[in-house]
């Protein structure tokens, strides 16, 4: 392995973090979001670069950037997780280690977010754990990294 960083995906509507939902999805906002990424990222020697859009082109292009810059990717697809054949292509297509995260339990709401196209490219699953699911999303992708984990 010869990058120590990781790419951080954050789909659509991400970005109203903190004033969107809160119920479901909390108070903390997209920043915070990035910074509990990079902390945990940077625990074991990562780093993070994040990006979040509302446009999925913006998204598979940097996917398809991270070939050559990450050594693996975390990724919140929003609404794109269960709509985005062309998401899971890039994700499959790069042949990058994926750690999948949602901050709501998908599979407690409503039954069309049961679906995710990202769930058999991701080797890492973290579902329902609010915000600090990136913590474990990031820990665990690094351990699959390092071979530590299986993948």
């Amino acid at each position: 392995m010869t990058e120590r960083r990781l790419l951080l995906v954050n789909g659509p509507n991400l970005n109203l973090l903190g004033t969107r939902e809160p119920e479901v999805y909390g108070h903390d906002t997209l920043a915070d979001v990035e910074r509990i990424a990079t902390d945990a990222a940077a625990a074991h020697g990562f780093e993070v670069t994040a990006v979040q859009s509302n446009h999925e082109g913006v998204l598979i292009d940097a996917i398809h950037a991270a070939r050559t810059t990450c050594a693996g990717i975390v990724i919140n697809p929003g609404g794109l997780t269960h709509t985005s054949v062309v998401l899971r292509d890039a994700l499959s297509g790069v042949a990058l280690p994926v750690a999948e995260v949602h901050i709501s339990d998908v599979y407690a709401r409503e039954e069309f977010r049961h679906f995710s196209y990202v769930r058999d490219v991701a080797l890492v699953h973290v579902i329902g754990e609010g915000t600090a699911g990136y913590t474990r999303a990031v820990d665990a992708l690094i351990d699959v990294i390092a071979g530590r984990a299986e993948g």
